[in-house]
């Protein structure tokens, strides 16, 4: 399942399968300004900061080579990696760390991204407007898929300078041959001829025969065979590695969150359409602002999204639930701390799924006709999951009968070798199931672990929230002036708050139309008509609230309860 997961890359990679991912684009900080780097300023990345900048540019670089060799081990044969840098550091970052773990043949491209034009004069030098993005592949065996941008009006290639009479195409004539010694062809009537010297003709004998038929093979004066190309024919310009035509985010964009280094989808499409296939997994250890797994989501890609701030993980969540749809399929969000009625109250299945994950199991595709049984061990020890508190004698009289049916070859091993039978999973047991868990091992060498919920993931509480408004009645041009104050309280400390003031009360799915809001004030001007408006506060574990408030504005506003 696509997940966003709050940590370390590198700790969150040791626990990836080994070349399990197709795609692996990171934007890591850059070896700039320190302070610059600090974006979100959550607790998360300050620890992460500290961490990278102990020392000069050798520190920096051993921070960031012990995360790409993890990196190049989840990384599949076929798969590639684009590392994006800039000029503080890209020289030590492909030395150093690209070319000694992928190796120099493995070597694609230094993609140059013309990231913004120089509208001003430097005092002291040239301007500098370009990132660089280092592209490796692990293996010869590579996905690639040549990228074309279509021709404008205004940059139609010169060449393309004849016209047919008959039908009015403009076309070229082009090259018949290619470096590297070939075979004659036979070119119908013009017979048997040789490509010159060190050169080969482009095309197989049954390619040039049609080719001949259909009229785009000509002869030049002193015949030498030339390709017809039409320009209505051409898909546009190959691209290139310098990329001109993608601009950086501009302070007008809809796309911009107030992410100061956010990177514009264009970019994240053209990566990952080259380089992967539609349902291959991708992963950026350092989302930032969410533009990787938004476009992989966009282009039908599966994707793993890391980073170790608060604010970036749930900003990244809020977008692609921003840019949802009925098609779009289902994540989970991994923090350090798990809110009780989040978890207590989710979709019986999922949270099956995600516990037994958690506890390193595997668990059942099937949701029904399972006998009572929803995962396994590593080892094939069956685990039952219920997602509810006091389980009794009861759970487990079932369950010792779903394991002898699930396998009792296996049962009956555990048995007499006394090892656990069977594990079951909840919030919390009562009494009796805690007796009887005890009497099973001790008089009969039947071993059944409880294990709650808790012991697998930290359990917190979720902050409190309380929304209020203000009516400032209407302006000049009749619009109502709404002041709506958020007030978050948590034990974690409250990080940020998220509105939606076109919450859809049917769905419940929040779409916010302010992702970053520090003080938990918005001031808004509202028509004639009921609005409903919804509020999320975020503590710093990544735990959320939710506020909602609908209101009926008609010369003056109310409350709708």
């Amino acid at each position: 399942m696509n997940q966003l997961i709050l940590g370390d890359c590198l700790e969150v990679l040791k626990k990836t399968e080994s070349e399990s991912v197709d795609l692996i684009y990171l934007d890591p900080p850059f070896f700039s300004n320190r302070n610059y780097e600090l974006i979100w300023g959550d607790a998360g990345e300050i620890r992460s900061f500290q961490d990278r900048w102990s020392g000069g540019i050798d520190h920096y670089i051993a921070w960031l080579k012990e995360r790409v060799q993890e990196m190049h081990r989840v990384l599949k044969s076929t798969g590639s990696i684009f590392l994006h840098c800039d000029w503080h550091a890209n020289a030590y970052i492909r030395v150093y760390i690209l070319d000694k773990i992928f190796g120099e043949k493995n070597f694609r491209n230094e993609i140059i991204w013309q990231r913004t034009q120089s509208m001003k004069a430097q005092s002291s030098f040239f301007s500098k407007t370009k990132d660089s993005v280092l592209a490796y592949s692990k293996t010869d065996n590579f996905i690639f898929y040549q990228q074309v941008r279509p021709y404008s009006k205004t940059d139609i290639p010169k060449h393309f300078n004849k016209v047919e009479q008959d039908t009015g195409r403009v076309y070229t004539l082009d090259n018949f041959t290619q470096q590297g010694q070939g075979e004659a062809r036979y070119f119908g009537e013009h017979g048997l001829s040789e490509p010159p010297k060190n050169k080969h003709w482009i095309w197989t004998q049954d390619k040039i025969d049609e080719g001949l038929k259909r009229g785009i093979i000509v002869f030049s004066k002193n015949g030498v065979p030339r390709l017809k190309r039409y320009l209505d024919e051409m898909k546009g310009e190959y691209i290139s590695d310098i990329w001109t035509d993608i601009s950086e985010i501009q302070a007008y964009n809809k796309e911009r969150i107030g992410y100061p280094t956010q990177k514009p989808e264009a970019l994240l499409e053209r990566i990952i359409r080259c380089a992967s296939n539609e349902g291959d997994l991708i992963l950026d250890p350092f989302i930032g602002g969410g533009t990787t797994v938004v476009v992989a989501e966009k282009l039908n890609r599966q994707w793993i999204g890391i980073d170790q701030s608060v604010a970036a993980v749930k900003i990244s969540e809020f977008r692609l639930y921003k840019n949802s749809s009925l098609f779009s399929k289902p994540f989970v969000v991994q923090l350090h701390k798990y809110d009780y009625d989040t978890l207590r109250y989710k979709d019986a299945f999922e949270f099956e799924t995600w516990i037994i994950a958690q506890f390193g199991g595997i668990s059942n595709k099937k949701q029904k006709s399972d006998l009572g049984i929803d995962g396994r061990t590593r080892d094939g020890k069956p685990i039952q999951v219920k997602r509810s508190e006091n389980i009794g004698r009861n759970v487990i009289d079932n369950f010792i009968s779903a394991c002898k049916r699930y396998d009792k070859n296996l049962f009956d091993k555990n048995i007499s070798s006394k090892e656990t039978a069977g594990i079951i999973i909840a919030f919390s047991f009562g009494k009796g199931a805690i007796q009887e868990a005890a009497r099973l091992k001790n008089e009969e060498n039947l071993v059944i672990e409880l294990v709650k919920v808790e012991d697998i993931v930290p359990i917190a509480k979720k902050p409190k929230l309380s929304l209020i408004f203000n009516d400032f009645g209407n302006d000049k041009k009749g619009l109502h002036e709404i002041e709506f104050i958020a007030q978050g309280q948590s034990e974690a400390g409250i990080e940020f708050y998220a509105w939606d003031f076109n919450y859809n009360e049917e769905n419940k799915i929040f779409k916010p139309n302010i992702l970053r809001d520090k003080d938990g004030k918005q001031l808004k001007k509202f028509e004639a008509g009921i609005y409903c408006i919804a509020v999320k506060v975020i503590d710093n574990d990544g735990l959320e609230s939710v506020e909602v408030i609908k209101l009926k504005i008609n010369g003056k506003s109310e409350a709708i309860v």
